[in-house]
């Protein structure tokens, strides 16, 4: 039975991931807290205050790019917004048609981070990092050898995991690659208890947005 979930998570996933499921991956100063940064550019506070924003700061680099997910609490000194991407939050309340046998999806292991990362930079530049793949579960779909398609788990939280780095190389793209491997990250993820969400740039009600700034 699927277990009742918090879904106000949501509001603030990355604060709930560091200081829960992916606490190995934080430094967290209080209220402040942000992924290693060779793992995911993302950093949280626990509510946009400025106090918040004062224990983050101690946990930057001068000049590191980062993104707060989310509301802003009062920019630090010396900060400064170079971006923002409003985001569509989208929750899976049911199961997909289960992936399609025929096709040969594959757990990609550490050894092929590279091509991992690679392939995620050239469709989907700025989110991903070299160790970014330590986050989760990435899937692939291999053509004569060539990591062709990839999709995985990013942000997790309590009962809830993020779906990210959905991408297929452009000159494999309309085959339904993507479709496959989120298919199968959410069969998967629903047999574990666990309910996925992911991140789409949009805008409705239900929206949320990462903001790149700069100490």
């Amino acid at each position: 039975m699927q277990k009742t979930i918090d879904l106000t998570m949501l509001d603030n996933p990355a604060w709930h991931a560091l200081n829960g499921p992916q606490a190995h991956l934080s430094r967290v100063s209080g209220s402040g807290a942000r992924y290693l940064p060779e793992v995911v550019p993302f950093a949280a506070v626990a509510s946009p205050e400025a106090e918040s924003a004062r224990q983050l700061d101690g946990l930057l680099a001068p000049g590191g790019p980062f993104f707060l997910i989310g509301e802003l609490p009062p920019l630090a000194s010396g900060w400064t917004v170079r971006s923002q991407l409003p985001c569509l939050q989208m929750i899976s309340e049911r199961l997909p048609e289960a992936p399609d046998p025929a096709v040969s999806i594959i757990d990609l292991t550490p050894a092929e981070a590279a091509e991992l990362y690679d392939l995620v930079q050239l469709v989907q530049p700025g989110y991903f990092m070299p160790e970014t793949w330590r986050m989760g579960r990435y899937t692939g779909i291999r053509e004569n050898g060539r990591l062709v398609a990839v999709a995985g788990k990013r942000m997790r939280l309590d009962g809830l995991t993020e779906l990210s780095a959905i991408c297929t190389h452009p000159d494999h793209t309309g085959r339904g690659y993507a479709g496959q491997l989120v298919a199968g990250l959410v069969h998967r993820q629903r047999a574990e208890g666990i309910t996925p969400f992911l991140h789409v740039a949009g805008q409705n009600d239900r929206e949320i947005t990462f903001t790149l700034l700069s100490p």
